[in-house]
């Protein structure tokens, strides 16, 4: 299968349920295709958990929901090792999987959660594998984080350090859907079950590796890298930013590019490509200046600016 038809087969299979925002559809998929992970920021209720839970679904991958509270605990989600007896060796310590032990791991309201919890993930997500009792343990292949944050609510919450937020490939703001969008979502809800519960996968999990490699081939000009370094580092120059993206941040950026690429059916990245990417790939990677701040700046105008200044080169 063509990654740009398995990304369609996606994207029709989600909007079932999740509707009215076909490109933050496809900025999951190549996420998800370039093996990173996404920070989903957004009020309440618009429709964080549905995206998450259809798209495993379209996937038929293991899912398990992580509800953040300050009192959740590291071994609340790696697992923890209990004493079973055994009448025959008197009995031994049997690892009990956490939360984090599936394919597609929902971490609902991330910053609710202690800096020590948050930091149970760093290890999983950069990695894929977590550390129990000294012990190193695979984590399964795929393996998928959507992380969700209420930006809105600071009371009770404890912000996401910049090493934690580097983790995640994309930072994503779904937004409130179109008003026709918003009514058909009505109509189909007039059940007692979600209609997340019907959807059926439309592809395999033993399907994805070989795709996830395959994007990696995706042919990048020497022309096409140029812009995508001069776009970081503009970031690093600009004086209404205290850091910049980091090399890591560089290399999140060419990898989205190269999975956008491969969903629009092309098996090389344009600059339009480097472009659509940069604002969800740069944003959580921003510190802004003390004076940005003072003056209520957002990220997301520095990016634009940017990304505006940044001439794009002539490629054929």
């Amino acid at each position: 299968m063509r990654i740009s038809e398995f990304a369609e087969r996606i994207r029709i299979n989600i909007e079932k349920v999740f509707l009215g925002k076909t490109a933050v559809v496809d900025a999951v998929t190549a996420a998800f295709l370039a093996r990173g992970h996404v920070l989903l920021e957004d009020v309440p209720g618009t429709g964080k958990t549905i995206l998450a839970q259809s798209f495993a679904a379209s996937l038929g991958l293991s899912f398990s929901r992580i509800q953040c509270t300050p009192d959740l605990l590291p071994s609340d989600i790696l697992g923890v090792s209990v004493w079973q007896q055994d009448e025959r060796s008197g009995g031994r310590f049997v690892y009990r999987k956490g939360p984090i032990v599936n394919q597609f791991v929902l971490v609902d309201e991330i910053n609710r959660a202690t800096p020590r919890t948050q930091s149970a993930l760093l290890e999983a997500m950069a990695e894929a594998q977590i550390s129990i009792d000294g012990k190193r343990l695979k984590l399964p292949d795929p393996f998928f984080v959507i992380a969700t944050e209420n930006p809105v609510e600071f009371e009770g919450t404890f912000p996401l350090p910049e090493a934690q937020k580097d983790r995640f490939l994309l930072s994503l703001s779904i937004g409130y859907p179109p008003a026709d969008a918003e009514s058909l979502m009505l109509d189909n809800q007039r059940r007692l079950v979600h209609p997340v519960k019907d959807l059926k996968p439309v592809a395999s999990a033993a399907e994805i590796p070989a795709m996830q490699e395959a994007v990696t081939q995706i042919h990048v000009d020497p022309t096409v890298k140029d812009y995508l370094l001069a776009l970081v580092h503009a970031t690093r120059h600009e004086s209404a930013l205290r850091i910049g993206v980091s090399p890591r941040g560089s290399l999140a950026l060419y990898r989205a590019s190269q999975a956008c690429a491969a969903i629009r059916g092309r098996d090389y990245v344009v600059p339009e490509d480097v472009k659509e990417q940069a604002l969800p790939v740069f944003r959580q990677r921003l510190l802004l200046s003390s004076e940005s701040i003072v003056r209520g700046v957002e990220p997301d105008r520095i990016i634009e600016g940017i990304i505006d200044k940044t001439p794009i080169p002539e490629y054929r």
